[in-house]
This record gives structure tokens, C-alpha cells and sequence, in this order.
């Protein structure tokens, strides 16, 4: 070992990581730094702090390190930290609402991964950055390649065949006998583990039943959250001893709120899934509910080795897990017809209207009518995430645009989204100057009060919008939204039933049209269906939380 790598090391043992820096750079010029030296450069800025200058100063060192080593592991490895960091630094320009971020570097990424998938032969690192690139891109069909090309090199992939079959429920490729066919593989290749290490299902045996709940998800008011609270009740309490197994790694305010609702809370984050297991099973649940299905931290595995006498999969993923020991599904007779029944690994429950409610907001309802009368244009507007945002809703939503000159649309996404395809896409529909896209990210109270600039909602399709839906119904926002073919493409269609507007679901993508245009051009019907929405909301069951709660009670109650 030479004499600057020992004081190197040194420096590194005693965490002087800038003094490494200056050491490096006094002792080498830019032509002769190898690109060990400039990965290392990279790693201590990093370590020396997460301000923007640094992550710029380390992501343009580990490109030089890339660019000097091409074909080495080294190479490689600096690359996956280009690639990470570069991600990290838009995040964080997102969060700020600091419009500097450098595009470019997306562009090189583009460049950099087709010369790797070139000169090498594993490259499951990269692999894995490039889904954090693509999923701030809009970019499905590459993201649903990119996980094709991970469980084909690896059927076991769990975390990537989940991922592969919740992406495609963006585009309409897939019909559900698809979606059945690999969400059993998940089953298939999930572990069994040994009876005698498991600790027997017994149930509570008592007239007051143990009711659990397993999620990721109780945090930051993810929108599930608002979800769950709609079954507590007096009702569910006489029933239900109230558990619930949270799988995070901090408790923040959100978490904590929800700790006081249940009777009994504990976290499972870093337990070994048969730890996780038998903790639950040594509690004598009699059902169990999954709230993710194959999204978030997905804990399927728990399900696969049952964790209770019943479990049902509900609210968190609205399609098939495809776990066998998953016992039953929530849904209601707008999302999964009976002769559809088939198509779905676990047996159906039928809510009497439909298959979730919502909380509400601390937010007042207001009776707001259409800036219309005020304005020389329509407003339309979406806030789904971006993802949903196909080529085919785009080129929908452009039509509609082109029919109503002066309208404007209105996009914001609740996920750091670089929304630069995006813009392309509109652009190439000749639409452009009319789309707004909102990327600063607000306070939730702001956020809804940004309804009130929205005339018109557009859903999404065939991946419906679920929370922003509810949020734009509170804020008596008309939703557009369009029939589907399975249960998480026909949730717009379960809402707007329920709340007594299927004037608002079209048939097709011409009727989707025809829908938005027409209503768009009667301002006094316009107006007139605000109004019928903010009187409906009081007289449905969107928002009835004493009723939801008590019919689940009930059904939930007297499940064998």
C-alpha cells in the first residue's frame, strides 16, 4: 500500500472526509486521478454531508470515475452510485421546489445503462437504480421490462414479480385471467415454513373476537389511512379486540395517532418473516387483514403460512394476491361480477354498497361553484400520480383540450415525478400550452383548497384514481371517469354510482370525451352537478363512516 493511500485510510478511520478530499485532489490533477480516486471522492463528499453542492460535486466525480473505467467492476460500481445519487439530488430539488435540477444527468443515465447492459453480464445493482430512474420518468413500459427481465433471471424475484404485475395494472395489456395466472406464482415460489417451528393457530375462542391488521403503510398520511379510520366505531369495538402489526421503521405522528384507535399495536419491522409469524399466531387472531396486497413493504409471505383461522386481503391493493390461504376479498357488485368470480384467488365479500369508505377531512365541505362564471376558460384537472398518466389518457385528454379552446388542465402528482416525458407526449399531441403542471408540494390543507381551481376532475384509466377521487367529491369536484374490466379498473366506476352520478361514467374513450366537452360547454349544468354532489355526499355511503363501520362489523363478525 502506497504512502497516499495509508493516509488515506487514516483519515477515513478518524471520519476526516473532506481532509480526504483535499488530499486526493493536491496530490493528483484530473488527467492521472484514477478511477478508484474519484469513486472514493464521491463516497467521502457524500459522507460529509447531504447538501445540494455536495451531491453535485459527488455524482460529477463518480460519471469521471465511470468514464476513466468503463468495462471493470469498479466502473460498474460507480456508475450504480451515479445513477443513486443523481436520483437522490432530484428527490431532494423536488422537495425544496428547486426548478435547477440538472435534466441532462437523466439523459447520460439513459446513455450509461445501454453501454453496461453491453459490457456486462450481471448488472442487478444497476438494475435496481434504473427502477428508482424509471419510476421518476413516468416510464412504465420500461419499468414493466426491466422487472420481466429480473424474475427471468430469477422466478424467485418476489419483490420484482410483485412489481412486474402491479405495473402492468397501468396499461390495459392484461386482462384478469392474466393477472390470476402470476399473481399464483407468487404463491408458488413464496416459503413454506416447517409446521413443528411454527406456533399452532388457535383463535381467541371468546365472544369478543381478536381482529388484526397487518400494513407499511400507517405513516405520512399515506391515503390508506384515511381509509382505516372509517371502521371504528362503538359497533366494532363491542365485537373486536383491535390489533394491529405495523411494518415501519420509525412512528411518526400518523402511526401514533392510529396506536390510540387500536388496542393493541406492534411493530414487525427487521423480525425474520417466521418470527413475524409466530409473534402474530402466539396472539390468537380469529381474522386477519392484509392492507397491502402486492404493493408497498408486501408482507405476503405472513398470509402464505397463515396467520389466523380468517384472512382477508382489503383496501391497499384492489385485485387478486393470489395467495391460496388468503381467504377472501372485499369488494362490492360495481367492481367484481359474479361471473368474474373465478378470476380472483380468494372468495368474494360484497359490501352492500361499496368496498371502502372514507373518513373525511378536517377541512370543511364547501358548496364551490365552477371558476367558469369568472374566467374565460374551463379548468380540468388531475392530481393522480403520474404514473396512471398513460399514452392513451393522454391522448384523450388532448382531444378534449382541442375541442374547448382556452381550456386549461391542471396535473399534479403526489410522487417526485420528472415531468419531462410527460410534457414531451403533450407536446406531440399539440397540447402543451394548455397543461399546467403543479410540482410544488404542499401542506394536505393546501393541497385540497387546490381543488377549488379545478372545474372538472379527469380520471385516470384503467388504473383509476381511488384517494384523489374522494378528495375532489369533498371538494364537490365532478369526476369523469371510465368503465373497466377488473376490480382496480372500475373503482371511478363504484364511486360515482354510489354517489348517484353515472351520468359521469363513460362507456368508451369517445364517450369520455363527449362527457368532459358537453359538460365542460353547460355551465348551469355544470353547477347545477356541483351542487348534487356536495348534497349527495351527506346521503351516501362515500363518507358514512358509522355505516361502513357497522355493516363491516357484522359482516366480518360472523365469517367462518
Amino acid at each position: 500500500m502506497d504512502n497516499l493511500s495509508l493516509r488515506i485510510k487514516k483519515l477515513f478511520s478518524e471520519k476526516k472526509f473532506l481532509e480526504i478530499i483535499n488530499l486526493i485532489e493536491t496530490n493528483t490533477n484530473e488527467k492521472n486521478r484514477s478511477a478508484y480516486l474519484y469513486n472514493l471522492s464521491g463516497v467521502v463528499l457524500l459522507l460529509s454531508s447531504a447538501k445540494r453542492e455536495y451531491l453535485l460535486k459527488s455524482i460529477n466525480n463518480f460519471k469521471k470515475a465511470y468514464l476513466k473505467e468503463k468495462k471493470t467492476s469498479l466502473g460498474l460500481e460507480a456508475l450504480v452510485n451515479f445513477v443513486n445519487v443523481t436520483i437522490n439530488l432530484f428527490d431532494q430539488d423536488y422537495k425544496e421546489n428547486d426548478k435547477t435540477f440538472p435534466v441532462k444527468l437523466f439523459e447520460e443515465i439513459d446513455k450509461y445503462y445501454l453501454e453496461a447492459k453491453n459490457n456486462f453480464k450481471n448488472i442487478d445493482a444497476l438494475k435496481k437504480a434504473m427502477l428508482r430512474k424509471y419510476m421518476r420518468n413516468s416510464n412504465i413500459p420500461e419499468l414493466i421490462q426491466l422487472f420481466k427481465e429480473m424474475i427471468n433471471i430469477d422466478k424467485k424475484n418476489i419483490d420484482a414479480l410483485c412489481s412486474y404485475i402491479y405495473f402492468n395494472c397501468f396499461i390495459d395489456t392484461w386482462d384478469q385471467k392474466t393477472f390470476l395466472k402470476y399473481a399464483i406464482l407468487i404463491d408458488k415460489f413464496l416459503p413454506l415454513y416447517p409446521l413443528e417451528k411454527l406456533t399452532p393457530i388457535k383463535g381467541s375462542n371468546n365472544k369478543i373476537k381478536n381482529l388484526a391488521f397487518v400494513s407499511s403503510d400507517i405513516k405520512s398520511d399515506h391515503s390508506i389511512t384515511y381509509f382505516l379510520k372509517s371502521i371504528f366505531s362503538k359497533k366494532l369495538k363491542e365485537k373486536f379486540r383491535i390489533y394491529l402489526y405495523f411494518n415501519t421503521k420509525g412512528e411518526d405522528k400518523t402511526l401514533k395517532e392510529f396506536q390510540d384507535l387500536f388496542d393493541v399495536t406492534k411493530n414487525i419491522n427487521g423480525l425474520k418473516d417466521i418470527d413475524a409469524i409466530n409473534l402474530i399466531r402466539k396472539d390468537n387472531i380469529d381474522v386477519i387483514f392484509d392492507l397491502m396486497g402486492i404493493t408497498s413493504n408486501q408482507k405476503l409471505v405472513l398470509f402464505k403460512n397463515r396467520l389466523a383461522p380468517i384472512q382477508i386481503s382489503w383496501c391497499g391493493y384492489c385485485n387478486t394476491s393470489g395467495i391460496k390461504n388468503m381467504d377472501y376479498l372485499i369488494s362490492d357488485r360495481n367492481l367484481i361480477f359474479e361471473n368474474e368470480k373465478k378470476d380472483y384467488r380468494e372468495k368474494i365479500i360484497y359490501m352492500p354498497s361499496i368496498w371502502n369508505c372514507h373518513s373525511g377531512f378536517s377541512l370543511e365541505k364547501e358548496k364551490i361553484k365552477s371558476n367558469i362564471n369568472s374566467s374565460s376558460h374551463i379548468t380540468f384537472g388531475s392530481f393522480n400520480n403520474f404514473n396512471k398518466i398513460s399514452p392513451k389518457v393522454i391522448e384523450v385528454w388532448s382531444k378534449i383540450l382541442k375541442k374547448l379552446p382556452h381550456s386549461k388542465l391542471i396535473l399534479k402528482s403526489s410522487t417526485p415525478i420528472n415531468d419531462t416525458s410527460l410534457k414531451k407526449k403533450f407536446n406531440e399531441n399539440n397540447v402543451l400550452d394548455s397543461v399546467v403542471f403543479f410540482s410544488k408540494i404542499l401542506d394536505f390543507k393546501s393541497h385540497l383548497k387546490l381543488y377549488k381551481t379545478i372545474d372538472i376532475a379527469l380520471d385516470t384509466f384503467p388504473y383509476n384514481g381511488v384517494a384523489t377521487s374522494f378528495e375532489a367529491i369533498w371538494m364537490n369536484v365532478p369526476v369523469i371517469t371510465m368503465k373497466g374490466y377488473n376490480f382496480n379498473s372500475r373503482c371511478g366506476e363504484s364511486i360515482n354510482k354510489n354517489l348517484g352520478v353515472e351520468e359521469l361514467i363513460a362507456q368508451d374513450e369517445s364517450d369520455y370525451i363527449n362527457i368532459a366537452v358537453n359538460l365542460a360547454s353547460n355551465v348551469e349544468r355544470l353547477n347545477s352537478l356541483r351542487e348534487k354532489i356536495f348534497v349527495n355526499i351527506s346521503n351516501t355511503s362515500l363518507f358514512d363512516k358509522e355505516k361502513f363501520s357497522k355493516e363491516f362489523s357484522e359482516i366480518v363478525y360472523n365469517l367462518e
